[in-house]
C-alpha cells in the first residue's frame, strides 16, 4: 500500500489530500474545521481528518506533497521588489516575517506538524498541481490541459497535455501578466475582497453593460490572438503596493474604489459585466490556441479562474472541444490533490484506469451514447470530506432538548421533505460526506422551492444574509436537465461549474408595453417559472443530480418532481455570510438557529424550527461570535 499526502497552504484555502495506491480517499480544506474562512494556515486539522479517514498516522504516510515551490515563488517576489525598489518597501516588509517564519522553512514546519514522518517531501511546481488535478482525476484517456490563475510561482497559466499516467506542460504565461489578477484587481475596485470575492463579481455583471471593455482592451491589456496578453503596470499596485489598482486606475473609471459594503452603483455594475466580458474573450482565445496547438479534442481546466462558470459554459458552447471536465476544487484547496497525485501517477510511473466510453461526468457537445452507462470520474463526486453518525446526531439533539422526527424509511423521509420544500419551507439539508471545493453540491446545502418567486430575496436577505442581488443556482434532475436549460440530453454538470441559459420555453412573456428595467431593478422582474434560480440575464448556474452519484439527495428531487412535477430546487451552499460551508451537525444546528430556516435536516433526523423550545435563544450574532467569525 503507498499512502500520499498531498497539501496546500498558506496563500489562501489551505487544504489537504490523501491518496491511497491512486484512490482519492480524503479531502478537505482546512477552513471547514477551523472556521476561518479561506484559512491560509497549515491544514492540520484537515490532515488529521484525511489520515483518520484511511485509520493512518504521518509515521505510515509513504509521501508528502507540496503543491507549490516555495523558493521559486520566493525568487519572484524578491525580484519584483527590487525591480519596483525603492516603492514596495511597505509590502515587502509585511510579507517577510511570513516567509522567514514558515514558507521558507516548509520542512522544517511540516516535520513538526508530521510527528513521526521521516520520508520525503516532494514539492510540484503549482500549474504542475492545478494540471494534475484538471486531467488525472478526469474520465479522459487523453486531453489538452489548461491552467488559469492570479500565480503561483511565476507561471499565471499554462498549457498542457496529458496521455494515459502522464502529463507534460509545453507553455507558460507569467507574472505581472495575469488573467487572475486583472479579474481580481476588479474584485478590488468594486468593493469585493479579493481570492473571495470573485464570484460576487461575476454574479453582479449581467446587472450592467460592458460599456468599459473597450476602454480595458485599449488601455489596460494588449491582448494577443492566442488568449495571452501585457499588462500596463502603471494602472496596477499590485508587485509593489498592498492595494491592487493605482490612482491612474482610479482616473481610468471615474473615481476611486467603492468602499467595501457601501451602496453598489452603476458603474460597479459596468465594470463587472466590463471585466467579464474581457475574461471571456481571454479564456476563448486560449481554448481556440490549445485546441490548435495539441490537437486534442478534450480538455480540461483547473486553476482559480476555472470556477468562472459563465466562462465554462462559453467555452463549452462556442469552443473547439468536444469533451470538457473541470476540476471540482479548481483554486489553490485542489492543488493538494494535483500534488498528491502527480506524485502517484508521473513520480511513481503508477497507471490511470479510464473508461473508453462516454461517460456522464463529462460536459459534452455531443449526446451521450449510453445515458444509462455512467462509470464517472475519479472525484467520486467530489464528496471527499467528513460525514456524520446518526447514533452522534440523535445523542447530540437529545442533549440539547431539541424536537425531532426520526425516518426509518427513505421514500417516506424524501416524500416529507420534498413537501417542506413544496410548500415554500427553507431547509437546510446535510447528508452523508462534505463536499471538497467551494461549492454544496447536496450534502451541505439549504434547499428551497425554485417555483417561487419570492424565495431568491428571502433567502438571500434572511437566510443568507447576504447580498441581494447574489444568484442561486438550481439542482435539476439530469434526465430533465435539456428541457429547462439549453443544454443536450442529459448533458451533465453535476459540480455546479457551468452556466446555461433557462430554455425559451420556461421564460416569462415579458409585456410590450413594461418599462425597461436597469441596475438591481432587474431583480424585480419574473423572468421564467423558475424564477428562484433564474439570473437576470435568464442564465442559471446548473447542478445535474444523477442516482448513482448523489444518492439521497437525487431521491429527494424524485420525492419533489412526484408532488410537483418540477424536477428544480434551490441549492446554495450550507453556511452564513463571512462564514465557511459547515462541517457537521453541530454547525448545521446552530446555524439552523441563528437564521430564518424554517427546518433542519441530519441524515434522516428533521427538526421544524417551530417547535424548538430553545429557538429564541441563539441570535445571529452570538453564532457568530461564538465560531470568531466576522
Amino acid at each position: 500500500m503507498t499512502s500520499i499526502l498531498g497539501l496546500s497552504a498558506f496563500y489562501h484555502d489551505s487544504a489537504a489530500c490523501l491518496v491511497v495506491d491512486g484512490d482519492i480517499v480524503a479531502a478537505a480544506q482546512e477552513e471547514r474545521f477551523s472556521r476561518k474562512k479561506h484559512d491560509e494556515r497549515f491544514p492540520t486539522l484537515a490532515v488529521e481528518y484525511c489520515l483518520s479517514e484511511a485509520g493512518l498516522t504521518p509515521d505510515k504516510l509513504d509521501y508528502v506533497a507540496f503543491y507549490d515551490k516555495p523558493l521559486l515563488k520566493f525568487d519572484r517576489l524578491l525580484e519584483t521588489y527590487l525591480g519596483f525598489a525603492p516603492r514596495g518597501f511597505g509590502s515587502f516588509v509585511k510579507a517577510m516575517p511570513v516567509w522567514l517564519k514558515d514558507k521558507l522553512y516548509l520542512p522544517r514546519t511540516m516535520r513538526r506538524e508530521l510527528p513521526g514522518y521521516k520520508k520525503r517531501f516532494v514539492f510540484t511546481e503549482h500549474h504542475e498541481s492545478h494540471a494534475a488535478s484538471a486531467f488525472f482525476p478526469s474520465p479522459f484517456e487523453r486531453a489538452a490541459v489548461l491552467t488559469v490563475d492570479g500565480v503561483g510561482e511565476w507561471a499565471t497559466a499554462s498549457i498542457g497535455v496529458g496521455e494515459g499516467n502522464r502529463l507534460r506542460l509545453t507553455h507558460e504565461m507569467h507574472f505581472p501578466h495575469s488573467p487572475g489578477l486583472l479579474y481580481s484587481a476588479f474584485t478590488y475596485f468594486c468593493g469585493f475582497k479579493v481570492n473571495s470575492g470573485e464570484y460576487k463579481l461575476m454574479g453582479l455583471a449581467p446587472y450592467g453593460e460592458p460599456n468599459y471593455a473597450d476602454l480595458i482592451r485599449e488601455k489596460l491589456i494588449d491582448l494577443k490572438e492566442d488568449g495571452s496578453f501585457h499588462m500596463d503596470q502603471s494602472y496596477f499596485n499590485y508587485c509593489q503596493g498592498l492595494t491592487m489598482t493605482s490612482s491612474k486606475f482610479d482616473k481610468l473609471f471615474g473615481g476611486p474604489p467603492r468602499q467595501p459594503e457601501t451602496p453598489l452603483t452603476q458603474r460597479e455594475m459596468d465594470l463587472a459585466a466590463s471585466i467579464q466580458v474581457v475574461t471571456e474573450e481571454i479564456l476563448m482565445r486560449m481554448s481556440r490556441h490549445v485546441h490548435t496547438l495539441t490537437g486534442e479534442k478534450k480538455l480540461c481546466l483547473a486553476g482559480g479562474v476555472a470556477l468562472n462558470c459563465v466562462a465554462n459554459g462559453r467555452i463549452l458552447r462556442e469552443g473547439p472541444f468536444e469533451d470538457l471536465w473541470i476540476q471540482p476544487a479548481a483554486g489553490d484547496a485542489g492543488g493538494s490533490l494535483g500534488a498528491a497525485l502527480f506524485v502517484w501517477h508521473q513520480l511513481l510511473d503508477k497507471p490511470r484506469h479510464t473508461s473508453p466510453t462516454r461517460q456522464r461526468g463529462v460536459t459534452t457537445n455531443e449526446p451521450l451514447a449510453d445515458a444509462s452507462g455512467w462509470c464517472g470520474d475519479s472525484q467520486h463526486g467530489s464528496l471527499l470530506g467528513p460525514r456524520c453518525d446518526e447514533a452522534d446526531i440523535k445523542n447530540f439533539l437529545d442533549a440539547k432538548d431539541a424536537k425531532y422526527i426520526h425516518f426509518d424509511n427513505d421514500d417516506e423521509f424524501c416524500r416529507f421533505v420534498a413537501d417542506l420544500i413544496a410548500t415554500e419551507h427553507v431547509v437546510g439539508w446535510m447528508q452523508g460526506r462534505m463536499e471538497f471545493g467551494p461549492r454544496a453540491l447536496g450534502s451541505r446545502s439549504i434547499l428551497g422551492d425554485a417555483r417561487s418567486s419570492q424565495m431568491q430575496s428571502a433567502m438571500n436577505v434572511r437566510i443568507k444574509f447576504r447580498e441581494s442581488f447574489r444568484p442561486f443556482a438550481p439542482s435539476v434532475l439530469e434526465e430533465r436537465v435539456d428541457e429547462f436549460f439549453e443544454t443536450r440530453p442529459h448533458e451533465s454538470s453535476p459540480y455546479m461549474l457551468l452556466v446555461a441559459n433557462v430554455r425559451e420555453s420556461k421564460r416569462t412573456q415579458r409585456p410590450a408595453d413594461a418599462p425597461k428595467l436597469t441596475g438591481i431593478d432587474k431583480l424585480k422582474e419574473l423572468r421564467s417559472c423558475i424564477p428562484a434560480v433564474t439570473h437576470v440575464d435568464n442564465s442559471a448556474r446548473i447542478q445535474t443530480v444523477d442516482a448513482e452519484r448523489h444518492g439521497r439527495y437525487y431521491r429527494l428531487l424524485k420525492a419533489f418532481e412526484a408532488q410537483t412535477g418540477s424536477p428544480v430546487v434551490i441549492n446554495t451552499s450550507f453556511n452564513v455570510r463571512g462564514e465557511p460551508i459547515v462541517l457537521n451537525h453541530e454547525h448545521a444546528y446552530r446555524c439552523f438557529l441563528a437564521t430564518n430556516m424554517d427546518a433542519l435536516v441530519l441524515e434522516r433526523f428533521v427538526l421544524l424550527k417551530k417547535d424548538q423550545p430553545n429557538a429564541a435563544e441563539q441570535t445571529l450574532e452570538t453564532y457568530l461570535k461564538e465560531f470568531a467569525l466576522d
